[in-house]
């Protein structure tokens, strides 16, 4: 059964993306579990620090949870038709070489999903992560197709999915799992 980490793109509590993990969290086949992490306390990227200071523990505690687990779902709201810079910081500093560990993207299977307030959803942003994702060598998952959540602000009720959403959402979460469990 797949133990997979939910990677959100928001620093914002009552971010779409936080609400998409927390329900894809629920939705998981049985046996299978979704750890929903926060990328909050991760430092902007600086080699200075990293030099002098080493890897900063959010980061090392971030960087831990990714490699103990199976798979990897990143939900990254789309800024002016790109990537958040946040979250892209956030995979910067954990494709970094730490010595005495391997690197934690290598191989390792991951999916994308997105919700936002705009009509097209996170389409274009996770065609923008593609050249990221093929430099940190992950198993990109492609067999559920794109899972894009447009006018977010009408699927959330109280944090909570539209069944309609859910039940979309469940099917791309199982294929994931299985996928991984191959």
């Amino acid at each position: 059964m797949a133990k997979l980490v939910g990677i959100p793109g928001s620093l914002r509590r009552d971010s779409f993306n936080r609400a998409l993990l927390n329900a894809a969290a629920k939705l998981v086949p049985e046996g299978s579990e979704l750890n929903v992490l926060s990328i909050n306390d991760v430092p902007l990227f600086n080699e200075d620090v990293e030099r002098d200071e080493g890897t900063p523990d959010s980061v090392m505690a971030l960087r831990h949870a990714v490699a103990a687990s199976d798979g990897i779902i990143i939900s990254t709201p789309e800024y002016n038709a790109g990537v958040p810079g946040v979250l892209k910081n956030a995979l910067d500093w954990l494709s970094r070489q730490v010595e005495g560990e391997a690197p934690v993207f290598t191989g390792k299977p991951l999916a994308m999903m997105g919700a936002t307030p705009g009509g097209l959803g996170t389409a274009l942003a996770q065609a923008a992560w593609l050249p990221t994702l093929r430099n940190l060598r992950v198993r990109y998952w492609t067999g559920g197709g794109n899972f894009t959540l447009s006018r977010a602000f009408a699927e959330f009720s109280d944090g909570e999915l539209s069944d309609e959403k859910q039940e979309h959402l469940a099917k791309f979460v199982g294929g994931f799992c299985k996928h991984v469990d191959e």
